[in-house]
């Protein structure tokens, strides 16, 4: 496939806001994708919040290999962030994360007569699953929330329920992606719009990953006794398990496409990450 690249209007502006709210947090939550832990980072990110206490929330890792989860954690705790793997659409993690915060809010007001609530920005890229972790710290549907990125649109300040306070940001995505992986592992995860991709090609660069990397997945998923020598082939062996053949027998690639990258999506080939340390 060419080169992804989505940056439309809005992410610039999300930049701006970054830049010109960051003085007024105590700390950043980056959310990302447990998935694509590298790809899902935007490296604007570390430019704009620098040395800012920073959370690290690893979303979706109910999705993503458990054994990959335990080394990301660690990967990150090396770094020097907070790390919690989480499933925001759930609540789990939530809990653990409330009580970090609670900590850092008793340090900060240490010794101090006045307290200040503790306050807090989100960031991350689209689809990484903002808005549904600030529906769990805010008790309510306070954000916007869906499958599609671009949801959430400019700044919100959220009161928490433990008095604390949030800034939410929408997602950032950045103007280029200098290794071409990245695109395609956040095209995957669905952070970028699938309307702009060609969605049959994706799914069989997709199906090139999990094959190499996770063949018995695909083939209990499939139920395919054995995986086609190339990607392509085993693309047109799941389109005639599934049915998804049209008139003259032809391979309907578009549907199988879909259907590949939505079961994907939702975890129902398996627990999978396509990024390792």
């Amino acid at each position: 496939m060419e080169h992804i690249n989505w940056y439309p209007g809005h992410m610039k502006k999300t930049r701006e806001l970054i830049q010109g709210n960051l003085r007024m947090v105590d700390l950043v939550i980056e959310v990302v994708d447990a998935r694509i832990p590298v790809s899902s980072r935007n490296p604007i990110i570390d430019e704009l919040v620098k040395n800012k206490r920073r959370i690290m929330v690893l979303n979706k890792s109910d999705l993503s290999d458990e054994r990959a989860n335990d080394a990301w954690v660690e990967y990150f705790k090396k770094q020097g962030f907070d790390v919690l793997p989480m499933n925001c659409m759930t609540g789990y993690g939530v809990p653990q994360l409330l009580k970090l915060l609670a900590a850092i809010q008793e340090e900060k007001n240490a010794g101090k007569i006045r307290k200040k609530p503790l306050r807090m920005m989100i960031v991350g890229v689209p689809n990484v699953g903002k808005s549904s972790l600030i529906n769990r710290l805010t008790g309510r549907k306070s954000a916007k929330t869906g499958d599609k990125p671009g949801v959430t649109r400019g700044k919100q300040w959220l009161n928490l329920e433990n008095d604390m306070q949030l800034l939410d940001t929408p997602g950032i995505l950045w103007p280029k992606f200098e290794d071409p992986k990245a695109g395609l592992n956040l095209a995957y995860c669905g952070s970028i719009k699938d309307e702009i991709l060609d969605v049959a090609s994706l799914a069989l660069e997709l199906i090139k990953v999990l094959q190499a990397d996770y063949p018995e997945l695909l083939k209990e998923r499939y139920k395919l006794e054995e995986l086609g020598q190339q990607p392509l082939e085993t693309m047109e062996r799941i389109a005639e398990k599934r049915g998804f053949i049209l008139s003259g027998k032809r391979i309907d690639y578009e549907r199988t496409g879909r259907t590949v990258l939505d079961e994907f999506r939702a975890g129902v080939i398996g627990k999978i990450t396509l990024e390792k340390i």
